[in-house]
């Protein structure tokens, strides 16, 4: 039986330790590498050559997201699975297009970790159904511009257009344009609702 080669990469030391646990008691697999943000992921993946990388999404230094297009170029046939706290759909599309072949919510690990790893190893795509749900009832959506999550990440944090304006160094009257299409995008009806919507569906993190 051919073991299949784990490399682990997330900032929570537990987290780490839980799936070390888990994926010791397997015959047909060996955790080769860890690491704790993106950078050390694409160092660790030149070493270990994985077969399959668990990999964290929010990270220090370097994302989950940025790891897996850098590692990609390098080695096209790497194979990832996601591990998140954050179901929402933008986010779940930013990884598979990033090269993610498994998506896992982190409360689902002790369920359905070693059946996804193998999954993923024998070449199929996992995405569970709550987030391939919310990937189909979004997918005729306007996305929101760069610049439009710029705005929301600022009104987020407490901002009024004007202090917004002077953060992206652009006029009040653009900031209130910016707010007008982001509103209709979202189907918000006032800047607190676009906030919310938008962190339910992974357009910010908090």
């Amino acid at each position: 039986m051919k073991t299949i080669k784990v490399l682990t990469v997330d900032d929570h030391p537990l987290l780490r330790e839980g799936i070390a646990a888990v994926i010791q008691g397997e015959p047909d697999m060996a955790l080769v590498g860890e690491a704790t943000n993106g950078q050390e992921a694409i160092e660790s993946f030149r070493l270990h050559h994985p077969d399959v990388t668990l990999m964290d999404i929010q990270m220090p230094r370097m994302n989950g997201i940025d790891a897996m297009i850098a590692i990609r170029s390098e080695f096209p046939n790497a194979r990832f699975i996601v591990l998140t706290t954050y179901q929402g759909d933008v986010q779940a599309l930013r990884a598979i297009k990033a090269g993610a072949a498994g998506y896992l919510l982190k409360n689902m690990l002790r369920k359905d970790l070693l059946d996804t790893i193998r999954a993923v190893h024998a070449g199929k795509r996992i995405i569970p159904p709550v987030i391939a749900a919310d990937l189909v009832e979004h997918l005729a959506d306007d996305a929101l511009s760069e610049r439009e999550i710029e705005v929301l990440r600022s009104v987020a944090s407490g901002n009024s257009n004007k202090l917004v304006a002077e953060q992206l160094a652009v006029s009040e009257a653009t900031v209130k344009g910016h707010m007008k299409s982001i509103l209709s995008k979202l189907g918000a009806q006032d800047r607190t609702h676009a906030v919310t919507i938008a962190l339910k569906r992974g357009f910010i993190l908090d």
